[in-house]
């Protein structure tokens, strides 16, 4: 166990993880020197390398000299937090990565909390000092600030500090000293970072902290081995701290593999405090224990914070229904949506009472969710999706709302329409700190008020606003926030829509179709300049008369319209209105699609 370290890589999005991973490897020697290698290696899944984040942690190992160690990458997004929590505990110490230009923001605070609870050593690392913005000295204040904060112990509080560019792979001891290669890394979690001080000879243990899921051999354990030995297919015992009352599950340890660069090694057996996938057991969850036959003692595991916001998935019952999804059953999308239960562990699915095609999908934020229904899209299922809505809760006889911190780090003639906007929508100011010719602010704002606003804030900020939030705490309801100023264009006949017919819609406001978009009635087609929502025709055809041909007026000039991503799409949604979401589109719809049932309904309403 003296050649072994566990480390994890923590930080705010966007501050250089991976990337710094990626130099790791190279520099350990993982890679054949001809060998062509991608950026972001770890990013694996197709949504990851687009979006240029981090969604589920992984699992690398690199050798520094004889001395193997265990990497975990993990997500920098605050929806993404049931991951780092889980992390923390198979590790021994923690690399924590702070921008030299950004300096801590939400998400640094939230993960730095949690590994100084579980009493993680910490190495700093001021990663891209290179930027030509960087502040690496006010930075290093800043870090130290925030350790003070959260009760930092002395021995934290002077944790090394090392200054880095993970795009170029140097590190150095000095602010002032550019290095030339990451070996001031390698040493500092060497002799800093403990190696696993565990009972070999003990009866085997181990926490699942994380799953794996292989269409072949079903679901894969990963997680540390808290004490004793374990060898292939050795019998094995299953049990959970947190059903005390259930009886052990048997088992057999079938397959058990080690991490080795970017690949898993089969291994005949391992020892504690290293970190191994386990194959072979059908129904293993995360924060399971696996305990040698007859001795099953579960390990107390780290309680996931609540999901605060909730969404209805259900079955797609427009009229175009079917036509484009390859899995459009409840049972198929129920399936699906619990199965991703069994990767993400701050996500709850509920079937709703007296429905059996509509599931309750509770998450971590908009991020998360939204990310869900982009992997499902892509695997070819059909659906339809509610608004978000957040998750009240009763406190002392109140009802309770959460609330999200905020940080903004703006262009100072920003910063009017900026407080202007969170202060409508219940945002509380809680601090300022100028930071050149920019200014970082940060609010108390509620969760829903946040829904549909970093459109605006782009907008407000002219693109250069930088906006990031964590959830805070539960707070007494703060009163009604008005979602949206502008009603929706909203499609009056099913057809086909023609060039005449959004000509003659495109006064009302702006559009999100084009001419020989298929459209039906109810379905939202663009956003209106007023308040109510306003029907319109766009399959309206030109009437021809003897006297006047097709061709004969001059060509119609179309205003380019509004395409809308998926993110925007949620954003967007009304509080009556629903978005169905197939492999091939995006649509906006009304809940009730019938125009005259509609005006009913919201007569009764008024």
């Amino acid at each position: 166990m003296e050649k072994l370290r566990n480390i994890a890589i923590i930080a705010h999005v966007d501050h250089g993880k991976t990337t710094l991973v990626d130099e790791m490897l190279k520099q350990s020697g993982v890679y054949r020197e001809n060998q062509e290698v991608v950026d972001r290696v770890l990013d694996s899944n197709d949504l990851e390398r687009e979006r240029g984040i981090t969604i589920m942690a992984k699992n690398t190992a690199v050798w520094y000299g004889d001395t193997k160690i265990n990497i975990v990458d993990t997500p920098g997004h605050a929806d993404f937090g049931g991951e780092v929590e889980r992390i923390l505990k198979m590790v021994n110490g923690v690399l924590l990565l702070v921008d030299a230009a950004e300096g801590p923001m939400p998400q640094t605070r939230f993960v730095l909390s949690r590994a100084l609870e579980l009493g993680h050593r910490v190495i700093v690392v001021v990663n891209k000092i290179d930027r030509p913005d960087q502040r690496i000295h006010e930075v290093v204040d800043e870090v130290l600030e925030l350790l003070m904060d959260l009760d930092a112990t002395d021995e934290q509080l002077d944790s090394p500090m090392l200054f880095c560019s993970g795009r170029n792979g140097t590190a150095s001891y000095s602010p002032d000293v550019v290095g030339t290669d990451l070996k001031p890394l390698f040493e500092t979690i060497l002799e800093y970072i403990p190696a696993p001080d565990m009972d070999e000879d003990a009866p085997f243990q181990m926490l699942v902290s994380s799953i794996d899921y292989n269409e072949y051999v079903g679901r894969i354990a990963i997680g540390r081995i808290e004490r004793g030995r374990v060898t292939q297919n050795q019998e094995i015992e299953v049990c959970n701290y947190h059903r005390p009352d259930e009886a052990p599950v048997k088992a057999k340890a079938v397959s058990l593999y080690e991490f080795d660069g970017l690949s898993r090694v089969p291994v005949a057996e391992a020892g504690a405090g290293n970190i191994i996938a386990m194959s072979g057991i059908g129904e293993i969850t995360i924060g399971d224990t696996i305990c040698a036959k007859g001795f099953a003692e579960p390990i107390e595991f780290v309680k996931i914070g609540a999901p605060t916001l909730e969404m209805t998935f259900s079955v797609n019952d427009s009229p175009f229904a079917g036509q484009e999804g390859k899995f459009v059953t409840s049972r198929q999308i129920g399936e699906r949506l619990h199965r991703e239960t069994l990767k993400d562990v701050s996500l709850r699915v509920s079937a709703i009472e007296g429905s059996t095609d509509s599931f309750n999908v509770a998450g971590r934020g908009e991020m998360s969710l939204s990310i869900l229904i982009e992997t499902m899209r892509r695997e070819g299922y059909e659906f339809q999706v509610s608004p978000p809505r957040v998750l009240y809760r009763e406190i002392d006889g109140k009802r309770c709302e959460p609330i999200e911190r905020v940080v903004v780090d703006v262009p100072q003639d920003a910063m009017g329409a900026v407080m202007e906007k969170l202060g409508a929508r219940k945002g509380e100011f809680v601090q300022m700190t100028p930071v050149g010719s920019r200014v970082k602010l940060e609010f108390l704002v509620p969760s829903r008020g946040l829904f549909g606003y970093r459109n605006e804030f782009l907008t407000d900020t002219k693109g250069e606003g930088i906006l990031a939030s964590v959830f805070d705490s539960y707070a007494p309801y703060k009163g009604d926030i008005a979602r949206r100023s502008t009603g929706s264009l909203i499609a009056f006949e099913t057809g086909e829509a023609v060039a005449y017919g959004i000509w003659n819609a495109q006064e009302r406001g702006a559009m999100f179709i084009t001419p020989g978009t298929k459209v039906y009635g109810g379905m939202v087609i663009g956003v209106g300049n007023k308040s109510d929502d306003v029907p319109v025709n766009v399959c309206r055809t030109k009437h021809l008369t003897n006297t006047r041909a097709s061709g004969s007026d001059e060509a119609l000039r179309l205003v380019p319209p509004r395409q809308l991503s998926l993110e925007q799409c949620l954003e967007f949604l009304a509080d009556d209105e629903l978005l169905e979401v197939t492999p091939k589109n995006l649509r906006l719809r009304k809940r009730i699609l019938d125009h005259s049932l509609r005006m009913k309904m919201l007569m009764r309403g008024k």
